[in-house]
């Protein structure tokens, strides 16, 4: 079941309003090829003013165990980019780590 977290950088007006975590959600399911319900979509915005970035590099320890299916990243990338409007290089994509064995719902651990 992906779990998508969605950050937003962008100025509070009028942006915020045009952008559905709906539609999120139904374009990244399609990408997933999950069924209904089972692709979640957490759409949080941060003001320009929050976000700033300097030079650095990513450690291989930070990247995720097995790499992502090249295809995926280029799917999810560009749906998002359509979805929210920005071009794909504004676009990134993080994997965190599986979350078998450490995530449950309803008190059951997902495997």
């Amino acid at each position: 079941m992906p779990i998508v977290d969605i950050e937003l950088v962008c100025a509070p007006e009028p942006e915020i309003t045009q952008v559905s975590a709906v539609n999120l959600a139904d374009a990244l399911g399609q990408v997933f090829a999950s069924p209904p319900g089972h692709t979640w979509v957490r759409l949080r915005y941060l003001d320009c003013d929050a976000y700033a970035e300097n030079q650095s590099v990513v450690g291989t320890d930070e990247l995720p165990p097995r790499p992502p299916p090249p295809v995926e990243v280029r799917a999810i990338t560009s749906v998002l980019a359509s979805c929210l409007a920005r071009s794909v290089e504004r676009v990134h994509v993080q994997y965190a780590p599986a979350a078998a064995c450490r995530q449950a719902f309803g008190g059951v651990l997902v495997a």
